[in-house]
């Protein structure tokens, strides 16, 4: 038998190239080839997801001296030869976050950010250190999730596959949710909420061209999970039969109290963020003090390490005391935003889940503490108000009302959860207005209130819309030089221009004509020299400066003041309607 050489890299680059271009041909041509992309990508995402788990509870185990089947937030006191690790753990995490960030000063973009301004572009190199943020954040015992690290490597695994198949940009952002759903979809061994979760927090939208290779992705992700015995959640609980008129009338109350509270937690971590920022600290050291904090609130309340699946379920089925319950919520939600605004990483996504469980028990405990006995199963206000806090602080009802279905199998707990989460959804879009993924943005400087993709309309400046070919003219010269270089029909607009060359305002050809006399300066006709745009001016700003100034053509000026060139109103609303156009295309997946 003759040994066949192997293939040389010029040959492999050759065969991979060949590969791509098959793939981006077939993934144009047909639906099913980007569901089994996606189904891959949500593989991998879920391979990441559980490794992650696995790894951040491996560094718990170690660290505090855990069973490998033990939770760290189930531990019934934390001894003080332990409490240094928080510290210690915020002083490496510091460090590593100062070392990176002086490598790349950038701002690290999440699949939220990614989607609605970037057109679901990640970076792999971001997204892992994002990773190795949350797993020291976690695995120390900060009172952070690991859903945070979860979306965002199956975000940037599905958008780095993407960018090599050059996808467009709606399809990119569909990959990117689908990566995202199918790592949150095997943290919970859930497929229906890892796919809802990428449709209304990472997508925005449900259209018919991304529900196939989202749920490809989801039920991949979820397989995985299962298949590899990852622990996830399930809750039993049967009060179909029990529900009435009344308790969902008082479900939608929970609703509401649930969105005052999640209004409240997300406010406290941007006070605490900006407190926190004006102190004479290095910022390196801020993990580190937040850690002392932290550690001082475990040692009195050990339920609030971590991110609280262990306690969560074993305070579902306890018999606690209205005191005992609120002093748990205090606790748990200050210390997630103590370590959330001294400088650790991860989400409140789980946090949120294990508040609003301990807010259901204390609203039906009120309750009956009042006198008013209304015949609801303490676990059902549990379950139901552990959706409705998640939808006011993560978002999307549907999500956190198939993660109820899916973790209890019951659909009447469900429909419950679904109507107190839309009383939340509402309350909070219309007095807060963001999730706690676009407040942190909104904090930074962002304007986005959810994950549709706004990008374009910031591709659409004035300096990208404008004519460079403008004709020009010093506004010193006299009309007969300007009829003479400028004859009627040969322009309609002249920029006229100081002896410095900056900008004196925008002479109409016409008006030169009807003015009598040879001799007179053409600047002296010269219109609109306050108002004038600058060339990364978003369309909207554009479109409201034309409005103002009545006018169908400005000046766009560079920094010094100079003309760069011309945007007339008419070509701005056409571009604008374009990229509506095909927004609204990409929206129902229509061709």
């Amino acid at each position: 038998m003759i040994a066949t050489a192997p293939a040389s890299p010029s040959q492999a680059h050759r065969l991979w190239v060949r590969l791509v271009v098959l793939l981006r041909g077939r993934i144009r041509a047909s639906e099913l080839w980007p569901a089994v992309i996606c189904a891959g990508v949500g593989a991998v995402a879920g391979l990441a997801a559980v490794g992650t788990g696995a790894l951040a509870h491996l560094f718990q185990a170690v660290l505090y001296g855990l069973s490998a089947s033990r939770r760290l937030s189930t531990i019934p006191a934390l001894p003080l030869s332990r409490l240094p690790i928080l510290p210690l753990g915020g002083l490496i995490l510091g460090l590593a976050t100062l070392w990176w960030t002086r490598r790349r000063p950038g701002a690290i973009v999440d699949p939220v950010e990614a989607n609605a301004l970037r057109g679901g572009h990640m970076s792999a190199r971001d997204s892992l250190f994002v990773l190795v943020q949350c797993l020291f954040s976690n695995g120390f015992g900060a009172s952070v999730g690991l859903e945070a690290a979860y979306a965002q490597i199956g975000g940037a695994i599905a958008s780095v596959t993407g960018g090599a198949l050059n996808l467009r940009r709606s399809d990119l952002r569909a990959f990117v949710g689908a990566g995202a759903g199918a790592g949150i979809a095997a943290a919970f061994g859930a497929p229906l909420t890892g796919a809802f979760y990428a449709f209304e927090i990472i997508i925005g939208s449900y259209t018919t061209a991304n529900i196939a290779p989202v749920v490809a992705a989801a039920l991949a992700g979820a397989l995985i999970s299962r298949l590899l015995h990852a622990n996830t959640l399930a809750f039993h609980a049967t009060v179909t039969d029990s529900l009435t008129g009344l308790h969902y009338l008082l479900f939608a109350a929970l609703g509401l109290v649930c969105a005052l509270m999640g209004v409240g937690i997300m406010r406290c971590v941007g006070w605490c963020e900006a407190l926190v920022s004006r102190l004479p600290i290095p910022r390196w050291s801020r993990p580190a003090i937040g850690g002392v904090l932290l550690a001082a609130i475990a040692f009195v309340q050990p339920e609030t390490l971590s991110a609280g699946h262990g306690a969560m379920n074993l305070d579902l089925a306890a018999d606690l005391g209205l005191s005992t319950l609120a002093l748990l919520f205090l606790a748990k939600a200050g210390a997630s935003v103590i370590a959330l605004g001294f400088g650790f990483r991860g989400g409140l996504f789980f946090a949120s889940l294990y508040l609003g469980s301990l807010l259901g028990r204390l609203f039906i405990g009120a309750l009956y503490a009042g006198g008013v006995y209304v015949g609801m199963d303490p676990l059902a206000a549990a379950l139901v108000g552990m959706g409705a806090l998640a939808v006011a602080i993560i978002g999307g009802p549907f999500t956190m009302s198939f993660l109820v279905l899916e973790t209890t199998g019951d659909f009447g707990l469900a429909a419950a959860t679904l109507t107190a989460s839309i009383v939340a959804s509402l309350v909070v879009r219309g007095t807060f207005g963001y999730s706690f993924s676009t407040w942190r943005l909104h904090l930074r400087g962002e304007t986005i209130r959810s994950a549709h993709d706004v990008g374009w309309l910031r591709t659409l400046t004035a300096g990208r819309m404008m004519r460079t070919d403008v004709a020009t003219t010093p506004a010193a010269a006299s009309l007969a030089s300007f009829r003479a270089e400028y004859p009627l029909g040969s322009a309609r607009r002249v920029i006229a221009l100081t002896p410095e060359g900056g900008y004196a305002g925008i002479i109409r050809v016409a008006a030169a004509y009807a003015e009598a006399g040879e001799d007179a300066p053409v600047g002296s006709l010269a219109i609109l020299k306050a108002q004038s745009l600058k060339p990364d001016m978003s369309i909207k700003e554009c479109m409201s400066l034309f409005d103002s100034t009545a006018s169908d053509e400005l000046a766009v000026l560079d920094a010094d003041g100079r003309p760069l060139g011309l945007l007339s109103e008419t070509f701005a609303t056409r571009r604008y309607a374009e990229e509506l156009e095909k927004a609204r295309r990409d929206l129902t997946g229509g061709d």
